[in-house]
């Protein structure tokens, strides 16, 4: 057994907790942007491009994150292309976060009313005029909310690429507590470092909503 002071234990797995941070930024980023192409798929008139989204969203929500993971760390491994763990943890939070923000973006969307794409359209405008000039800049208002409060799950969601070897914070805390038999401090000080992670951006999704919603109110 190594010795770890209390100190060593923090700085490790605040070593790896940048990982969390790196990986929960690339995913909410990447991912933001399928998602957006999602959307306009989900929401054209074409009904080819609608149910090309709906099947990507239906699979990518009807299975576990895990089992995702797995397909993409051993599923492209299987035509001899070598993926990397980092690789893998990325893409495949990326096509997972995707499938959920085009969805919660979807409802903001429709929640304009319909007078707008009304408007918009006698305007001459095309959908993607519509989109990007009349309806976006209204659903961004509703769409605040629940987007940063999903960024929370992205950054719970990394701790599954643990499972691959990905050396993000539950995978450091797995780590020093095989070196150190101390499962309870070690586990407990990673799970600290999850809460100051997501608890601020708990509250901020919280108070935004409570914000819009009553200005939506006056």
């Amino acid at each position: 057994m190594i010795s770890f002071s209390l100190w060593d234990i923090l700085r490790n797995l605040l070593l790896a907790g940048r990982w969390t941070v790196v990986l929960s930024l690339v995913t909410f980023l990447l991912g933001g942007m399928l998602g957006l192409l999602i959307l306009f798929f989900r929401t054209s008139k074409s009904g080819a491009l609608r149910n090309v989204a709906r099947i990507y969203i239906e699979i990518f929500q009807g299975t576990p994150l895990l089992m995702q993971l797995f397909l993409v760390f051993f599923g492209i491994a299987l035509f001899g292309i070598e993926v990397p763990a980092w690789l893998a943890a990325g893409l495949t939070l990326t096509l997972w976060s995707a499938s959920f923000l085009a969805e919660i973006w979807r409802g903001c969307v429709e929640a304009i009313p319909r007078g707008q794409w009304e408007a918009s359209s006698v305007l001459a405008m095309n959908y993607v005029q519509q989109m990007r000039y009349v309806i976006l800049p209204q659903a961004l208002r509703i769409a605040l909310p629940p987007t940063i409060g999903f960024s929370v799950q992205i950054i719970k969601g990394t701790a599954v690429t643990s499972i691959i070897g990905f050396v993000e914070l539950s995978k450091a805390a797995t780590v020093i507590t095989n070196a150190t038999f101390m499962p309870f401090t070690v586990y407990a000080a990673a799970g600290l470092f999850y809460f100051i992670l997501c608890w601020p951006l708990s509250r901020y999704s919280q108070f935004l909503e409570r914000k819009f919603h009553a200005a939506h109110s006056h």
